[in-house]
């Protein structure tokens, strides 16, 4: 049979396919069986369209292996493989004011921010990361539909599998689920979608992700006090949001606008973050207040709210979110903040 195999296998190299390559180097041959002077073989192409064109080749292959010794009979089927099923993202959503919330999830955490530019997107994938590393089941969802960061920060190339165009199985990294557009569209492409059409991809990637059981689902909210927000404020009820911004006046001018939508909606205020506080020059020591200081601290006073954490702008998380590699996976001080962060939030039942 090995001799047999060997010699059928180099006639069926010699049949080119239609888009390149051959019957072997394509692996399309299955359930090869020799008896009584009958060869049988399946070849299977890799979808239905590819099929309707190799009936020639098919039919070579039936002379190629009636031409070995000993075989007076062959019988060569071709079949396909299933077209993967298709799943089309961005529908208007469905369910009128039903519940999105996914089952399975113990808190739905918001990370918001009056504007963009202030950091949200690392602060929610490494405070994912360090909730990670103490234990909690996580998932990160990038809500940001206009502008996915979330696939570059964890490192995440491949795309979500849809086993039935239904249900979407997320990807994972660092031991975090992540769910994101950016994984699902060429990221070189800009989504242009109205307001209906964001709504109903969001439902999309709550409501038909297979997120399983999870301690904490963090929500990376897109900038402003939009239709995305409004969603997931309404529909999918979370159990808090964080505010993070910049000391600046300006960025705190938009912090103030988001803090008053969710106060608006009732989605319970968990606190701010102060990113870019302080910058330390690795050089001399040196601690300089690019953006102002104590902004953030002094607006969360004024209105009641702690202030969860200041966190640096350092070299090492740039670095590390556009190597897809989350500062948080370390052991330096932005890991230290981001793990005191985690510890906080999880002490207080909201991690």
């Amino acid at each position: 049979m090995t001799d047999f195999r060997t010699e059928l296998n180099a006639r069926l190299s010699k049949l080119d396919l239609p888009d390149g390559g051959n019957l072997i180097s394509r692996d399309m041959v299955r359930a090869l069986t020799v008896e009584d002077g009958e060869v049988r073989f399946v070849i299977e192409a890799p979808s239905p369209d590819m099929a309707r064109k190799m009936e020639p080749l098919r039919a070579a292959a039936e002379r190629a292996a009636l031409g070995l010794p000993g075989i007076d009979r062959a019988r060569v089927v071709l079949t396909a493989q299933a077209a993967p099923p298709v799943l089309k993202l961005g529908q208007h959503p469905k369910g009128g004011s039903a519940s999105i919330r996914p089952a399975g999830i113990g808190t739905l955490l918001a990370v918001a921010s009056g504007k963009g530019g202030v950091g949200k997107s690392t602060v929610a994938a490494n405070l994912a990361v360090a909730l990670a590393r103490q234990g909690r089941r996580v998932g990160l969802l990038d809500a940001d539909i206009h502008g996915p960061s979330q696939p570059r920060m964890m490192g995440l190339t491949g795309r979500p599998q849809s086993p039935d165009g239904t249900r979407i199985v997320p990807l994972e990294a660092h031991g975090v689920k992540v769910m994101s557009i950016g994984l699902m569209l060429d990221p070189a492409k800009a989504v242009i979608w109205r307001g209906p059409m964001l709504m109903g991809a969001l439902q999309q990637m709550l409501a038909q992700v297979e997120w399983g059981a999870l301690d904490v689902l963090i929500v990376d909210l897109p900038p402003g006090t939009g239709d995305v927000q409004l969603t997931l404020s309404q529909r999918a009820q979370p159990d808090g949001a964080i505010i993070v911004s910049t000391p600046q006046d300006v960025a705190l001018l938009d912090a103030r606008k988001a803090m008053d939508m969710f106060r608006t909606l009732e989605v319970p205020l968990l606190g701010m973050i102060e990113n870019m506080s302080v910058f330390h020059c690795p050089e001399c020591g040196h601690e300089a207040h690019i953006f102002g200081h104590g902004g953030v601290q002094h607006e969360a006073e004024g209105l009641g709210l702690p202030l969860l954490a200041a966190l640096p702008i350092d070299l090492e998380t740039r670095l590390a979110g556009d190597a897809g590699r989350p500062v948080a996976l370390g052991d330096g001080a932005a890991a230290r903040a981001y793990g005191a962060l985690a510890a906080r939030l999880i002490k207080e039942g909201r991690g």
